[in-house]
């Protein structure tokens, strides 16, 4: 089939090269002309692991190819679908969907025979009833149908997800439209992979209502973390007794200081606006973004607490800035509420993060990047792992003790088990496990030349 991309971000770009794998033909179309020269040159402006090599791959078959001209690539499409973004508004929250309508008037302008049109960008309900209403006004008389198709992709893991998905979700308005989404992805259906055809706005609202209950999970292990620390028990163990009764399961059961990335918040709140806009209150979902911003914030309190009340005139070193590991994207990141709370409070930080540091150093201007994790330790008073990047799970701990001026260790994401930090000599505090003291006397401060 021939299948044309709106806008190659995160989701557009992923889906484009994994559809192109599938074996169909796929023009990504971006109005970003720079990005778009870097495209077709190869240059893959994120970092999602194995996007390159399939980009490269189905560009030299001829299958993957990216241009700035609608013209060139709606007319002779059977699915065209809109991947642009839809950020949370300033001010009052709402998704912002100015890009799904000007892409849709766009797209009419260049249709041709029959035509189903997609929205893959994540939509408030109703939004797929209003860009085929904008589409029939724009051009009475156009033969398509519109349907709703969201992407459930976790950075990082974005590929498999799609090659491997736990489920295809298609909301539909007719039989023509089921067909080419039944064609798009057949592959899977050969594969045995659920489908779900539903109306758009049930698929809309999948979507929005499978974010907010991650999130939920998310934020309930995290209060349940700080009620461990007060009556002495360790939320993993907690975490594991819960996730192993199937009817609750294991995932995003994690602690940690809080939600971030592209979705998470801003669906949260695109959802309760929905839910306002209907008369709807869905307190559930209010209560999960009150405890997840607050949450941000209460991760600086820690860091300051375990720093003995003060880190005026402290260093801090920072493993991580990324919302998540396996991705440069920095949005939302608890890296952005935590550093500023800090530099704040009067610290100097010194940081590193495998693949974000290029995106922080424009939101994170006053602090000191390192060329890799040892390099930010070397005088430190204590040491802050905000991401769990694999790397930073095998630290040479007794190194990175010697390193530091105050072998203090705070793990926000419980990455190290008890025993190994407080053998190197650290003071080490998890996240819902509380504070053990070094087996051994604290090593002297070595002075490391570089």
């Amino acid at each position: 089939m021939r299948v044309t991309i709106v806008g190659t971000g995160y989701v557009g770009l992923v889906s484009g090269a994994c559809f192109s794998e599938f074996g169909h033909e796929v023009i990504c179309v971006d109005r970003d002309a720079a990005k778009v020269e870097r495209l077709c040159a190869g240059e893959i402006p994120i970092y999602e692991p194995g996007l390159e090599e399939l980009v490269d791959r189905n560009m030299a078959a001829g299958r993957l190819s990216f241009t700035t001209d609608l013209a060139e690539a709606v007319p002779d499409s059977d699915a065209v679908f809109i991947a642009v973004g839809t950020p949370s508004r300033r001010g009052d929250g709402h998704a912002d969907l100015s890009y799904v309508y000007a892409a849709a008037d766009e797209i009419a302008d260049h249709m041709k025979d029959f035509t189903v049109i997609v929205t893959k960008s994540t939509v408030p309900v109703g939004t797929g009833s209003e860009i085929e209403r904008r589409l029939r006004a724009r051009r009475p008389g156009l033969d398509l149908e519109v349907a709703s198709n969201p992407e459930f992709l976790r950075e990082g893991a974005a590929i498999q997800d799609f090659m491997r998905p736990d489920r295809i979700v298609a909301g539909i308005k007719g039989e023509r439209s089921k067909a080419v989404m039944q064609a798009l992805y057949r592959p899977l259906f050969l594969n045995e992979t659920p489908v779900l055809f539903t109306t758009r706005e049930s698929a809309e609202l999948i979507k929005y209502a499978s974010n907010a209950f991650l999130a939920t999970k998310i934020s309930f292990i995290n209060e349940m973390a700080d009620l461990c620390e007060k009556v002495g028990a360790e939320v993993q163990d907690v975490a594991r007794g819960m996730g192993l009764d199937q009817r609750i399961g294991p995932k995003f059961l994690h602690a940690g200081p809080g939600y971030g990335g592209s979705c998470f918040p801003k669906d949260t709140l695109a959802l309760l606006h929905t839910g306002a806009d209907h008369d709807v209150p869905l307190r559930i979902v209010d209560a999960v973004v009150t405890v997840n911003d607050k949450r941000k914030a209460a991760m600086v309190d820690k860091i300051i607490g375990a720093c003995g009340g003060s880190v005026r005139d402290k260093k801090i070193a920072v493993l991580g800035l990324t919302f998540k590991p396996n991705t440069d994207d920095m949005r939302e990141s608890p890296a952005l509420v935590i550093v500023p709370g800090l530099l704040n409070a009067g610290a100097t930080i010194a940081a590193y993060d495998p693949e974000g540091m290029a995106e922080a150093r424009t939101l994170l201007p006053d602090i000191g990047y390192c060329t890799d994790a040892y390099a930010t330790m070397g005088g430190a008073d204590a040491l802050v792992i905000i991401t769990e990047w694999n790397q930073f799970r095998a630290l040479d701990l007794d190194r990175a003790a010697q390193l530091m001026k105050t072998p203090l260790l705070i793990d926000l994401r419980n990455i190290y088990g008890r025993g190994a930090p407080e053998k190197s000599g650290f003071t080490y505090i998890g996240v819902g496990r509380g504070m053990t003291k070094p087996e051994r006397a604290q090593p002297a401060l070595k002075v490391v030349k570089g």
